[in-house]
């Protein structure tokens, strides 16, 4: 199983953000975490296709799209486009979360499917089939800075237990406030992709990025 770090966009300067990227890339951060919030889903508005398309220009990290919409189905070709490798949407945004999925494969990249705190991790069992990835989120969708909920290691147990049973190869990626701190618990869990926001993005992103890379090792 692969460990990946995928730091947040959504925490990086924006004044530098090409510099930003490259230092993660730099570090060993293998997937690049870009938080779409469209105001609906969630209360809060961020970025979009333009700003991914710009971006794609500037590294050759897995580019990791978190459509935090509702009906994101109208804009998975959209991102795609833009440069999307893979698109996760969220079970309580979509209408028809099969044909969503469905639509994302379609386009020849990976699908993630992602529950907030208050769904239940059952509900993704008949989705299986047609994920990638599983994304547990760990705080409640829509803005940076939140503590790390601690039922969630608890969610991500059931959820590897759920995929081992199912016998895919499946990823959990994790986000919302993973830190060094509480990295390993995480991953013990069963998580092997971590979404750090703060954590990277602080005062050396290189070196930030090298310490999860280092926890990885113990895992690999």
């Amino acid at each position: 199983m692969k460990y990946v770090i995928a730091p947040s966009i959504l925490s990086a300067d924006f004044t530098q953000l090409g510099k930003d990227i490259k230092e993660t890339e730099e570090g060993g951060a293998a997937y690049l975490h870009f938080d779409v919030m469209d105001g609906m889903f969630v209360p809060n508005i961020s970025f979009g296709i333009p700003v991914m398309k710009s971006i794609r220009k500037a590294t050759h990290q897995v580019m990791d799209a978190h459509l935090m919409v509702q009906d994101p189905i109208r804009y998975v070709k959209a991102f795609k486009e833009a440069g999307a490798d893979l698109i996760t949407v969220h079970l309580e945004a979509c209408p028809d979360v099969r044909k969503t999925l469905t639509e994302i494969k379609d386009l020849g990249i990976m699908a993630g499917l992602s529950i907030c705190p208050e769904t239940s991790v059952e509900e993704i069992r008949e989705y299986l089939e047609y994920v990638d990835m599983i994304l547990i989120m760990s705080v409640h969708p829509g803005a940076g800075g939140q503590k790390f909920m601690e039922e969630s290691l608890d969610r991500i147990r059931e959820t590897r237990k759920m995929i081992e049973e199912s016998g895919k190869e499946i990823d959990i990626q994790v986000d919302g406030g993973v830190k060094f701190e509480n990295a390993r618990k995480i991953l013990d869990a069963g998580a092997n992709i971590l979404v750090a926001g703060s954590a990277v993005f602080g005062d050396n992103i290189v070196e930030n990025t090298r310490k999860f890379v280092e926890i990885f090792r113990d895992y690999e």
